[in-house]
């Protein structure tokens, strides 16, 4: 009892009790992928890409529960950020727009294109797809118009990137077979090219040796009486 109260006595059941180190084994994690495969023909034969990619009427779904005039301030305030939220009024569709807002170019969030209104080009990937959104919203009504553009230059990329990520993923897996097939086989292998030798005899015993070198002989005395 008094050896389990000790604090000593018990660290040094806890550092008794840690077993041998065992090494991590070797784990393969792999990235899922940012685009398919085939993205053309995703976003042309796909139903929610096709209704998307004809021009249809959006509005802002930001701060619903605000006021109009500080929907309005927050909505324009969100752009020269270079992000806002937007929705297709017949699918429903929610997106989160961000794009590049730098005053000193007007590629994503242009507000000198039209007098009140603000222009957006948009650029992500959804489901598996690079995609542009291109429209434009009204500064005060908050609604506007706008439609999905299969974005090719950036789906270049991202297929290159892609084609170069499964490669290293078999070039990883083919190191680990051959790796696999060397730790099973290699056992083998040294046996056949190092056999076994046979055990040397054990050298006899030195005294048994003495003996038999030089044997012991054995005088015979007669019995007789002395005479004084």
């Amino acid at each position: 009892m008094h050896a389990m109260s000790d604090p000593a006595a018990l660290s040094m059941l806890q550092f008794d009790s840690i077993g041998l180190y065992d090494p991590p084994k070797q784990r393969f994690i792999f990235k899922m992928p940012r685009v398919v495969p085939d993205q053309k023909g995703k976003f042309e034969s796909d139903d929610l890409f096709k209704r998307l990619s004809r021009e249809s009427e959006v509005r802002y779904t930001g701060y619903r529960d605000r006021p109009q005039e500080e929907r309005m301030m927050r909505f324009a305030t969100g752009c020269r950020e270079g992000h806002t939220e937007i929705a297709f009024t017949a699918t429903g569709t929610n997106l989160q727009l961000v794009f590049d807002h730098s005053p000193y170019n007007n590629r994503g969030c242009d507000f000198n294109k039209e007098n009140g209104k603000v222009h957006i080009v948009s650029r992500f990937i959804m489901n598996g797809v690079c995609v542009r959104w291109r429209g434009w919203l009204n500064l005060e009504k908050l609604d506007g118009a706008g439609c999905l553009e299969l974005d090719e230059e950036r789906a270049a990329s991202e297929d290159a990137a892609l084609r170069d990520q499964i490669e290293r993923y078999s070039q990883r897996l083919r190191d680990f077979e051959e790796k696999r097939m060397y730790r099973e086989h290699g056992d083998d292998m040294r046996a056949r090219c190092h056999p076994p030798r046979a055990p040397h005899p054990a050298p006899p015993h030195p005294h048994a040796h003495a003996h038999a070198a030089h044997p012991l002989h054995l005088k015979s005395h007669s019995q007789g009486a002395l005479i004084s």
